[in-house]
């Protein structure tokens, strides 16, 4: 077993069963989902996220398997990305409490608990507009910097996130005018953590998170300038290296455009 509890929860789970406090927290419910579900909730003024994990089932596992899709198990492979992500010091959710117990990959029990980054709007909220009323170029160059090496230096620490849309990226609102706005990334519970992140994994990222910009009002400029802010190197240097990546990219958020456009969901 596995628990780590940081104030106020050290306080108010003392000697009491962390796992079973965890699961009556109440507050607005975000998602349900078999086997995992995530709200909000206050403690003493301030917010918090919860996500609650049971055991998914050898079937869910299974079908994962089957179609080359590693399964989530619980809150730990969050845990242990927002444990690397904290210490390559790369903006992120600060962990208050986490939680996971049991052998069997099938029932382990997992809880996270985060503090809420507020003020904030995600990235897909702030562009939702875009096309009909683009922001001044010096805003949009700050805010694609800010991006760019926030996945470099996720990338760099050994993090992919899988999930890697723009709704999953926090603009802390009080920063949305500066010269520096501060970015922080969110929701990583299909992110992987290794030494170091295998190229299929990093373009996979790159191609979700272009496929969400695809209607956002971007240009080919806007595009090879935020991959030259990614790779810190100049435009012929980028063309050149990263030629087939560039092709890659357009067939790749083409294709999760047409799942998109079947399911009606994000995938």
């Amino acid at each position: 077993m596995t628990l780590f509890l940081s104030p106020p929860f050290a306080r108010r789970w003392a000697n009491q069963d962390a796992f079973v406090e965890a699961e009556r927290l109440e507050g607005q419910l975000y998602r349900a989902m078999p086997g995992r579900r995530t709200l909000r909730t206050e403690i003493n003024g301030r917010g918090y996220f919860v996500k609650i994990h049971h055991g998914v089932g050898w079937r869910e596992i299974g079908k994962n398997l089957l179609v080359g899709k590693s399964p989530v198990l619980g809150a730990g492979e969050e845990w242990r990305a927002l444990e690397r992500l904290a210490a390559a010091q790369v903006p992120t959710m600060t962990v208050a409490a986490f939680g996971e117990r049991g052998r069997n990959p099938a029932r382990r029990q997992s809880f996270l608990i985060t503090e809420e980054i507020a003020p904030a709007i995600d990235l897909e909220v702030l562009t939702q507009n875009w096309q009909t009323a683009p922001p001044a170029f010096p805003r949009k160059y700050a805010l694609m910097r800010a991006l760019a090496e926030l996945l470099r230096n996720m990338h760099g620490a050994g993090v992919n996130h899988r999930d890697c849309y723009l709704c999953h990226f926090l603009l802390r609102t009080e920063t949305a005018e500066t010269k520096n706005p501060a970015l922080a990334v969110i929701d990583l519970h299909r992110a992987q953590t290794r030494a170091a992140v295998p190229r299929r994994w990093r373009d996979k990222d790159l191609a979700a998170l272009y496929f969400s910009a695809l209607n956002i009002g971007l240009t080919r400029r806007d595009k090879l300038r935020f991959l030259r802010l990614y790779f810190a190197c100049p435009l012929r240097r980028l063309l050149r290296e990263e030629a087939a990546l560039l092709v890659w990219l357009e067939k790749k958020a083409a294709l999760l455009m047409a799942r998109f456009a079947q399911h009606g969901a994000r995938l």
